[in-house]
């Protein structure tokens, strides 16, 4: 088989996981970053109906293999770029699903269209799988390969292009797999090459960006939208990368005034502003400055300005420079060092360059310096030390408010981030955290409770003494100190919010008398919140009543913004009608509801097939027990994926590395593990499959659960490293548990197949449908049990499963699977083209589980 027959396999695995990528780019643009799952679960199904459609339809397909594989890639091209325009003008918006039902069918629109392209891309791979089964390892290779390339390329091809240029790079790919197929082609070989290849030229070059751009489909409730809809305002400029699309926006009919958390009482205006949105919604602002200090005087109004009246001349460090605000309060303040850190390099050459002299240079000044890198990873690896610590705010009161955060794993607010921070801190240094503050209060209480237990983890017998909140009408800002506050801190903390009429909902020494006084509401949540979560008896059972959840968010449990409880739901619909639509967490629901419509989807497009030909089971074949075994590896392989997906966010910076490097490294290593299958089955012994396959998982528990305990430490040492540096260790570190998580399902299905080839493709739908859900249920469960909890239940599911295959049905069949068989006995069961799918369907969807 030469390597020109191979690269269309490559090219089209490299395509499929590519666009698997770029769309949870763009509908973290379009919609918000919790769809980012919904996209994994999508592209699953595609592999899975792959797999159903091959099991009836492989005969045909097969005997015309250049042709069906030429077609299929093409139409892999054309539905990449159909879909996802189709996909982005659906009239689906995610916050109307709990008042306006029929969004859930516009939902299951939006999955019946963009699984397409990832349908006719599994087809590519599975026939070529299924029309060479004496070639398996050499299919292997390309596949896997082009996999590795297609997933961590795209993330490289997004600092060079936007989005829409790269969904039509992706079709292209799609097309040029499709053209080297149709070389095959007995008849019109060259007609056919050539129409491919122009029309891959067609789609690369000459189609219409706005067929593809995310920009004007975009939610209507995100603050780019709202912001544009502004007479006059316009667009300056735009940068993407895969880190986020930055807009900038100029208003200059109606000016941006943007200074969260500002006093009633300052009467000074704000200087021209352009604003700054991220993915369309989370904000900050580039504000113009000639040099002079009291042009920016209001500044000195806002609640993220009290730590400035407690130090003098700080050494200070600001988590999230965005467009410079905070910097400019800080040398408005007279900051002796200012050390900045952004993550985003397009931010900081926005903010240092292209604007510079709008900014007044700021950036460029001897005691301000800007650092590239994420926030814990810096306050790792910095030798310095700091008075203040400022974390201002970033994302929008619009995305807070509708609760669309609640899927997005944050590190910034962890029980073990606020113990980083303290770290870094010199005697008698401050944290300050601003947050909007929302009624009932969800975001400040939960922080509280996190700082209050930091505090005590690092030894502190009377937390409350080393915090202080304060709030306005619409933000709150948390101190949180190294050494508790004096009597003078407390005055000049009392001093600043009489200024200012702030409210101090929090200080050493205040009372129920001293709260509540200016931006009055109709119960001071925050100061009895306070005094429960301060007092060790009360605090428990505080947190378990409270009808949001504000308990600690930990590292094992990420999702700061996920205030949901179950309980609460029946009371909050009934107020939805009555204004009470903002208080409930549209993220969870939402995603609870994918799952509901993934599960009805998989159902019908893999089970229902499959379930119309039942009776082509053999009688005596124990279908319960098989079909177990392979829902029990479904789950338990994405529940491993899924939460290292999560837990590499913190290592790798960004949700999107993540996704990337994680996706890459399994799906590699697995399909490597799912080729060696054969080779353990010599080495652990040919006498049985159950046997091999029980070792395997015993092994993949006992690694799953080293890193339950090692990667933490391992996250902790090796965060401030290079980003091509944690690249590598990611892999290295997925490398062995994927292996072996990439031997039980080829290993299952060869031996049941021999019992029953009929039964192959029910185990294949099986996995497919597990495979479907648990992308979904890994999430949600994880948002209540951490994501070692999901890990532990994959331990489980792995060392239950041998035991689903052992027992009576062993006098079926030899216990040696198909595939793997003794050279004497390799002609009774040798994979042909009519009877591909022994070999066929165990490799197309193996490293998935």
């Amino acid at each position: 088989m030469r390597v020109v027959h191979l690269l269309p396999v490559g090219l089209i695995s490299a395509a499929t996981l590519a666009h698997e990528v770029l769309l949870m780019r763009l509908f973290s643009i379009i919609q918000w970053h919790h769809f980012a799952y919904m996209i994994i679960s999508i592209a699953l199904l595609g592999f899975g109906a792959s797999g159903t459609f091959l099991a009836f339809a492989r005969r045909p397909l097969v005997e015309r293999y250049p042709a069906a594989f030429a077609a299929s890639a093409a139409l892999f091209g054309m539905t990449a770029v159909a879909s996802v325009a189709g996909a982005e003008r659906l009239p689906f918006n995610a916050l109307e699903i709990i008042w306006n039902p029929g969004q859930l069918g516009w939902l299951a629109a939006s999955y019946a269209v963009l699984v397409l392209p990832f349908f006719f891309g599994a087809t590519c791979i599975g026939l070529a799988f299924i029309r060479h089964p004496g070639q398996i390892g050499r299919v292997y290779a390309f596949d896997l390969v082009g996999a590795g390339i297609g997933a961590l390329g795209t993330v490289g091809l997004l600092f060079l292009v936007p989005p829409p240029a790269a969904v039509c790079f992706v079709a292209a790919l799609g097309f040029a797999a499709a053209a080297l197929a149709a070389t095959d082609m007995a008849r019109h070989r060259w007609l056919g090459v050539g129409s491919l290849g122009l029309a891959a030229s067609l789609i690369a070059v000459w189609l219409p960006p706005s067929w593809t751009d995310p920009g004007p489909h975009m939610s209507q409730y995100k603050g780019l939208r709202m912001a544009l809809e502004v007479p006059n305002a316009r667009v300056v400029e735009e940068r993407s990368s895969p880190l986020g699309l930055l807009t900038i926006v100029e208003s200059p009919t109606v000016p941006f005034r943007y200074a969260p958390g500002l006093s009633l009482a300052n009467t000074q205006e704000p200087p021209a502003q352009l604003a700054v949105f991220t993915d369309g919604d989370s904000i900050t602002t580039i504000t113009a400055y000639g040099g002079d200090p009291a042009t920016v005087a209001y500044l000195d109004r806002t609640t993220a300005a009290l730590p400035y009246r407690i130090l003098k001349r700080p050494r200070m460090l600001i988590l999230g420079a965005g467009g410079g605000e905070q910097v400019l309060l800080a040398l408005r303040a007279g900051a002796d060092t200012v050390d900045a850190v952004e993550l985003n390099p397009q931010m900081i050459d926005l903010a240092r360059n292209r604007f510079a002299d709008f900014a007044g240079s700021i950036f460029s000044r001897p005691n301000v310096h800007l650092h590239l890198a994420e926030a814990r990873a810096y306050a790792a690896a910095t030798d310095e030390h700091y008075d203040l610590i400022q974390m201002p705010l970033l994302d929008s009161f619009s995305a807070a408010a509708a609760g669309v955060q609640t899927m997005h794993e944050n590190y910034t607010y962890t029980l073990e981030a606020l113990r980083d921070y303290l770290a870094v801190l010199r005697p008698g240094g401050i944290i300050a955290i601003t947050r909007w503050l929302r009624v009932p209060p969800r975001d400040i209480l939960k922080l509280f409770a996190t700082a209050t237990a930091a505090l005590e983890a690092d030894g502190v017998t009377e937390a409350g003494r080393h915090l202080a909140l304060i709030r306005s009408w619409n933000t709150a800002t948390l101190l949180v100190a190294k050494s508790a506050f004096t009597g003078e801190d407390v005055a000049a903390i009392r001093g600043f919010a009489a200024e200012n009429f702030f409210d101090i909902s929090w200080a050493p020494g205040i009372s129920s008398a001293d709260v509540n006084r200016y931006n009055q509401l109709d119960q001071e949540y925050l100061y009895e919140g306070a005094l429960a979560l301060l007092d060790p008896k009360k605090r428990a059972d505080f947190i378990e009543r409270y009808k949001f959840d504000i308990a600690p968010a930990t590292d094992d449990r990420p999702y700061f913004f996920d205030f949901f409880r179950w309980r609460a739901l029946p009371e909050l619909l009934t107020l939805r009608t009555q204004g009470g639509a903002a208080m409930l967490d549209w993220g969870y629901l939402i995603l609870a509801t994918t799952l509901v419509q993934a599960a009805i989807l998989s159902a019908v497009l893999i089970l229902l097939p499959l379930w119309l030909r039942r009776r082509a089971l053999a009688r005596g074949v124990h279908r319960l027990r098989f079909g177990l075994y392979f829902l029990a590896l479904g789950l338990a392989f994405l529940f491993i994926e899924i939460a290292f997906i999560q837990r590499f966010v913190l290592f790798l910076g960004h949700p999107l590395y993540a996704v990337a490097v994680v996706l890459a490294g399994f799906l590699a290593f697995a399909g490597l593990g799912s080729a060696l299958a054969a080779r353990w089955m010599a080495v652990v012994g040919r006498g049985s499959a159950v046997r091999g396959i029980a070792l395997a998982v015993m092994v993949i528990a006992c690694l799953a659960a080293t890193y339950l305990v090692a990667l933490p430490l391992v996250f902790e040492r090796l965060l401030a490293l290079p980003d091509v540096a944690k690249i590598a260790i990611a892999l290295l570190l997925i490398a062995p548990l994927a292996v072996f998580m990439g031997m039980p399902f080829p290993l299952g299905l060869g031996h049941v197949g021999a019992c029953s080839e009929a039964f192959i493709p029910w185990a294949w739908g099986i996995n497919g449908c597990a495979s479907v859900l648990s992308a979904i249920l890994a999430v949600l469960l994880a948002m209540h049990i951490g994501f070692n909890g999901v890990v532990v239940i994959a331990i489980i599911l792995y060392l239950v499963a041998p035991a689903l295959l052992a027992g009576s049905w062993d006098r079926y069949v030899p216990q040696t699977p198909q595939g793997f068989v003794p050279d004497q006995d390799r002609t009774r069961v040798k994979p042909t083209p009519e009877h591909p799918i022994r070999s066929g369907n165990a490799s197309i969807e193996s490293w998935r589980g």
